[in-house]
């Protein structure tokens, strides 16, 4: 089933995710739908909180990417960085901050302690679009947008595309949470 996306302005975007104890039934389905909500929108990551439930949950996948291609689609369930090292600058986007896009610094390559969809506990090393697509969404789930990165002019720049986000006047070819 394919969920609205919340967008800046949301209060759940900026809440802490709670974590996660297990699965059931019921995640099964949310990631499942996570998954569908992110392919339609033309994502590649999609946090719980961007479709309204403040869970310590994302999906990703890149494989849509040449970068990716070979990677499968992953869940994280309580991600938490154990390592980072390195700095890379790349130009971001977000489908909860539609129409903005801009250049934000992460480091490079992180370590994640974090469980897969079948709550099995994982340790990874990740590096690439899939290290920056992870650091990118494991922000949502601490209630941070890429946006919170931009200096203070850029923020200027952009205050009136800020501002309609936060209204629902915005066109996007995918279901918004209503305002």
């Amino acid at each position: 089933m394919i969920l609205p996306i919340y967008t800046l302005g949301d209060a759940v975007l900026r809440q802490k995710a709670e974590t996660l104890t297990g699965v059931d039934k019921n995640l099964d389905k949310l990631i499942k739908d996570m998954f569908e909500t992110m392919y339609q929108a033309d994502g590649i990551g999609l946090a719980a909180p961007q479709v309204g439930k403040s869970y310590d949950l994302l999906v990703i996948d890149i494989s849509v990417m040449k970068e990716g291609r070979d990677t499968l689609p992953m869940v994280f369930i309580n991600p938490e960085f154990i390592d980072k090292q390195g700095s890379c600058s790349m130009e971001e986007g977000c489908l909860s901050v539609p129409g903005i896009n801009d250049f934000v610094d992460r480091p490079e390559i992180i370590t994640v302690k974090f469980r897969d969809e079948k709550f099995n506990e994982r340790i990874e090393t990740f590096d690439g679009m899939l290290a920056r697509v992870l650091q990118h969404e494991y922000d949502h789930l601490q209630g941070t947008l890429f946006v919170d990165y931009l200096s203070a002019f850029r923020k200027t720049l952009l205050k009136n595309r800020m501002r309609d986000i936060q209204k629902g006047t915005v066109e996007v070819d995918y279901l918004l949470a209503e305002k």
